[in-house]
């Protein structure tokens, strides 16, 4: 992925990446977003890897987006709501560390909206946000099928019976379609 001066960065993992990906697909103002790894040790991780839980990475997407178009704020404010924040490292049937809830921030500025934001969204919540805000040492893109997965493998049972219902419930909250 090639940097767009003009566009800033967001590190989120909130369970399966593919789940992530497919809601902020939908969001305005997002024009790039690949699927990775981050957050962990491992100098090299791959899908399997991670996959044990044991190279301390999350399965996170990197969302290049224009803050013209909308902020990092609002990217957070999307987080919160596409996933469960207060379940530790896991999201419905998908398990392990690979699963937490992580904001990586890329600056002061994002740790500071992030810290706030985490904040302002406990109390909406009937038990405590998990989620790590934790500066982002080094993004590893993920393998090249794990990348726009939902929109190419529509018909693959986890895409239809995990991701489509989130997007169904995002697309209906906020009158989009």
């Amino acid at each position: 992925m090639s940097d767009r001066n003009d566009l800033e960065y967001a590190t989120l993992g909130g369970g399966c990446f593919w789940c992530v990906e497919a809601i902020y697909q939908l969001v305005e103002g997002v024009e790039s977003i690949v699927s990775g790894y981050a957050g962990g040790s491992d100098p090299s991780p791959n899908y399997k890897s991670v996959c044990t839980g044991l190279t301390g990475h999350a399965e996170v997407i990197r969302i290049g987006f224009d803050p013209k178009v909308i902020s990092f704020k609002n990217i957070l404010d999307i987080f919160w709501e596409a996933h469960d924040p207060t379940t530790r490292n896991r999201q419905g049937n998908d398990e392990g560390p690979q699963y937490r809830s992580i904001i990586l921030y890329e600056n002061a500025t994002q740790k500071e909206i992030a810290e706030k934001s985490r904040e302002e969204y406990g109390p909406r919540f009937s038990s405590p946000i998990v989620t790590e805000i934790v500066a982002l040492e080094k993004f590893f893109p993920g393998e090249g099928y794990h990348q726009n997965y939902f929109r190419t493998n529509p018909a693959q049972p986890y895409c239809h019976y995990v991701i489509r219902p989130k997007i169904e419930k995002f697309l209906k909250k906020h009158s989009v379609g």
